[in-house]
Order: structure tokens, then sequence, then C-alpha cells
């Protein structure tokens, strides 16, 4: 963005911010994502005959090459320059706007470099917002770069030099790199002594810029998903610099390639959907297929990766509608029998239960194996075990919560929080999006994924945590699964619940440590992977942000976008 300290209006430097409407606001416009699908599914059905993704024109394909080629010169040009902070802006630029993976040789290694020449200085001629930007990038990547490096701006007593509190610039860019935290006291100080100033700042500024502020504040890009707010770069940055109007144009294109590949996904999920018939035999489910594709979407953001997103979006369908047998419908004898059912995973087992549960059991049986099936044929190895493992391991939590209802009884935080964990289906997920993308070649990898690594354990901790956080439930589930916040209130006696709710804010804050933790080099797990459960984690707010009327207007308002705010191409 810019060197606020001289001049808060004027933007010289391009450091975009996430601009997500902020969380909670309420809507006019009710979220009923199962009535907007039908008329998504109307609508692109009908879009499809009309603008198939093969049918771009090759006058649009070679301006989208230009477009490559042009930002690509710059970029190698900015890389190699000396001070380095040109390189630095415009990869953080590139990043945001979700078109890094054209370049992704030439960030590579010109972050490589940057690690490299860590080891023999101390970055002293990096400004704060220079060393933080150089910091964050650095390990986003991956690379387990010190934080030791900002006792540069530090004064002799162990604290951030008071000065650093007029550069509103520096503050934004370190409290985004106090995200990437391990947990060293260095970061904890750095996103205290940041936050406590922006929010200072805030105070001397018209409507505008302080929103710019307090999106920074709310939507740090570590913890946020790129693709969901990049759009706002084009609102809320006119730049003056020819390389990111560039770069501007060029992800203007690449969102029209992606919004047609989207629009072909959700097709075939609707279809897939449809064949399931599972909405008319179980009408007590939530019937969301769109709400299940943007997990997919989220998860995994390859283009390349049409295949796996679908495969991985049956396997989150199944994930809602179980949790709604459970919650909602059957009763404890009925689900301790599905359980059997799903740890046996036999169809003879089926002969026992219910005609509700025997249609889901095999319908989750079949397309199980099929996508086992899949992954076998295109990478060799037969992942079943491991899928069938992950089912009966949500169910048999889901069993513990329905007899902890059942009964009464409200179980001590660390008790609720280990079963809970599993029970958000995070292990289901990555679980299947592992194998989808092709971790299962050795044993290793299978064995990783039994171990119940922390790179799923602290994801679907951050997911429990905020879901609990909300006092609203799902729109359109009537259930009761329990509460963190009601087991940390009996636990803990004369307690208040802002106290508590202060608690799960501090636990999300150190499972995202853990996870970040997790996601620096070396681990066994591979970028696409770590990167997989990193955007599952940036999801979960707007999937639980829900408002005073039991919506979802953050999710729905980037629904909308994702398929109707399309620009004009040839």
């Amino acid at each position: 963005m810019a060197n606020f300290c001289s001049s808060p209006v004027s933007f010289h430097l391009p450091i975009p911010l996430n601009n997500t409407p902020q969380i909670g606001k309420t809507t006019t416009h009710n979220w009923r994502i199962a009535e907007d699908f039908k008329l998504n599914s109307s609508h692109l059905k009908h879009e499809n005959h009309q603008k198939a993704h093969h049918n771009f024109s090759d006058e649009f394909y070679l301006r989208h090459k230009q477009k490559v080629n042009e930002v690509r010169e710059v970029l190698q040009r900015k890389v190699g320059e000396s001070p380095s902070e040109g390189g630095l802006v415009m990869v953080d630029t590139l990043q945001r706007l979700c078109i890094d993976y054209h370049f992704q040789e030439e960030i590579e290694g010109f972050l490589e470099k940057q690690f490299v020449k860590s080891t023999f200085t101390n970055c002293p001629e990096f400004d704060l917002y220079e060393l933080s930007t150089w910091f964050r990038l650095l390990r986003q990547e991956g690379y387990n770069v010190h934080a030791e490096v900002f006792n540069s701006v530090m004064d002799k007593e162990g604290r951030f030099k008071p000065e650093l509190s007029a550069d509103l610039r520096g503050l934004m860019g370190l409290y985004e790199a106090s995200q990437l935290s391990i947990g060293e006291d260095i970061l904890d100080q750095a996103e205290d002594f940041s936050s406590l100033h922006l929010g200072r700042w805030i105070t001397y500024f018209d409507h505008r810029q302080a929103k710019l502020v307090v999106d920074v504040l709310r939507h740090p890009y570590h913890k946020s998903l790129a693709r969901f707010t990049a759009r706002n770069l084009f609102v809320n940055y006119a730049s003056p610099n020819g390389w990111v109007k560039r770069s501007q144009e060029l992800a203007k294109i690449d969102n029209i390639i992606l919004q047609s590949t989207q629009k072909e996904e959700i097709l075939q999920v609707s279809q897939w959907w449809e064949d399931q018939g599972l909405a008319s035999e179980l009408r007590f489910i939530r019937n969301q297929p769109l709400k299940w594709y943007m997990w997919s979407m989220a998860i995994l953001t390859d283009q390349s990766s049409s295949e796996q997103r679908i495969e991985l979006t049956k396997a989150i369908s199944f994930i809602y509608i179980i949790d709604d047998i459970f919650d909602v419908y059957g009763s404890l004898e009925e689900l301790t029998l599905f359980t059997e059912a799903v740890n046996r995973w036999e169809l003879a087992a089926v002969e026992k239960l219910p005609d509700y549960m025997r249609n889901c059991f095999k319908a989750l049986y079949y397309n199980t194996n099929e996508i086992a099936h899949q992954i076998h044929k295109k990478h060799g190895q037969n992942p079943i075990d491991s899928l069938r493992r992950s089912w009966a391991g949500l169910c048999n939590a889901f069993l513990v919560e329905a007899k902890w209802f059942a009964s009464g009884h409200v179980p001590y935080t660390e008790e609720y929080l280990k079963n809970g964990a599993v029970s958000t289906g995070v292990g289901v997920v990555l679980i299947h999006a592992f194998f989808l993308l092709g971790h299962c070649q050795t044993e290793d990898g299978v064995d990783l994924m039994r171990d119940n690594p922390v790179i799923i354990t602290s994801t679907a901790t951050i997911l429990r945590l905020w879901d609990d956080l909300g006092s609203a439930k799902d729109e359109s589930q009537d259930g009761y699964d329990g509460s963190y916040v009601a087991c940390f209130m009996k636990e803990h006696k004369g307690f208040s619940i802002d106290s508590a709710r202060a608690q799960v804010i501090h636990l999300i804050s150190d499972a995202w440590k853990r996870l970040n933790r997790e996601s620096l080099s070396p681990n066994p797990f591979s970028t696409t992977f770590t990167k997989a459960a990193l955007n599952l984690a940036r999801m979960i707010p707007l999937m639980y942000s829900y408002d005073d009327n039991h919506n979802l207007p953050i999710l729905e308002e980037y629904m909308k976008s994702m398929l109707y705010d399309s620009a004009k191409h040839t």
C-alpha cells in the first residue's frame, strides 16, 4: 500500500489488503444455499452451452499468454535488483492476486536466495516494512527463519522501538508477519505492539482509510483465503505502477478461466448429487451441495485439480449427511448400529439398519470405494483401508457425543476437545485430500495418516473452536452437539462467558501456531498438502461466521461473486 507516515492518503507501494466484509454483519438476503443451488444449476446448465471452458477464443488465450510473459519479464528484473524491496513487494502482490503459480520458478529462486542471504547477515538494510515482508514471505514458503531478526528493530530493554509507532506501513507489515508465529515471544510482542498502535491510527482516519487498516487486523493475509479476497484489490487499490496494472489484468483473465472451470465442476457435483437421490430419501438432511463444493474449491486451489475437487466434495457431503443423522434424527440405538456398520465396512451390516440409514451407508460405501478405485488407477495404490478408518473414526466420535447428550453428561474440556477435533470431519477431508493428491505410493505415506498428525489435529481444533465460538447454529440444522464454552463454564465455576470465549480465542491462536510449525521445512508432507491444510483453516471463518439471523452473509457474497461477477472477454 503506502508509506502512510508521510501521507496517509497516498498509496505508493502495492501492498494489497484483504477486504472481507465484517463478520457478523446482518444482511437482508437470507442464505438458503439449497434454493440458490437449484437456481444456479439451471442458470449454469444454460450458460454451459454458451461459454464452455474450451470455447474461449484463440485471441483470448493469446492475450492471456502475453500478459503472463509481460509480468514475468518485470518479475525477473525485480528479483534481480538490489536492494530487494522491489522483488519482495512484487512477489507479495502476485500472491495476493493468486497468479503467483505462473511464476513459481522465479519466486522460489528469489526466496531461496533471500534465505541463503539471511545466514550471512541480519538484513541491516531493511526497514520495518521490508523486514516484516521478507520474514513473512520466507515463512510462508516454509523457510524456518528465526524471529530474532526482529531484534534489529527493538531497543535495549527488548521492546519494539517507540518511534516505530509512527510507521503505519511498517506496523501493518509487522502485524501480518506476526501471524506466522510458531510460539515465539518476540512475535507475540510484535502482534500486541502492532495491533495496539494500528488501533490508535484508525481514530485519525476517515472511513475508507480506517477500513483498510481494520481489514488487515481482521483478515491478515496468512489466515485468509486469497482467492476470496483478491477481487477487492481492484476496488481498493488504484495502481500508479505499470507492472501492477499488468498483474491485475492477468488476474482478471485468470479469474475468467477459473470461473468457467468452477461452473463446470458445480454442474458435475449437481448431477452426482441428484443421482444419489439422498435429498429426497433423507428429507431432514441439509441439502447444500454448493456449500460442500466451496470447501473443496477453497482447499484445492490448483486449476489442474478439478477431478480431485469433485471427488473431495463427495466425501464432504457425507460428513454433513452423517452429522445430521446423528444430531437431528437417529435414536441412540440406531446410531450405535450405524457406527458398528461403518466400522465393519461390509454391505451385510446394513441388514440391521433402518431403511434411511441403509441407503446412507450404501451410498457412503459405494462412493468411498469408487474414490479409492480411482486413486488406485491413477497412482497405483489403493487407500481404501485408510479411507474407511477415517469414516469409522468420525462415526465413533459422533457416537461419543450422542451418548454424552443422551445421558446429560458434560465432559471436561480436554476430553471434549480431543473427541470434538475428530468429530469436525477435518481428518476425513484431509485424509481424502492426501490420497487424491497422489501421496499414497509408499507405506510411509499411509503411516503418516494413520498416526493422526499434528497438521490434521491442529486444523481440526481450529474448526471445532471456531464453530463453538459462534452463538448461532447452522441455518437449517436444529440438533445439539455441545460446546467448548459450556464445558469450560462447568469445569471453571465462577468464570464468565466472556472469560470462556477468551480462552477459546487463545486456544485457536495456539492451534494456528502448531499448524504454522508443521508447515515449515523440513516436514514429511508435500507443499501441496500443507497448503490444503492451511486453506482449510483459512476457510473456517467464512463457513462459521453466522449473523443474528443464522445466515452466512460473507459466504453468500463470495459464492455469488464466484458465479456471477465475471469480466467480459473475447
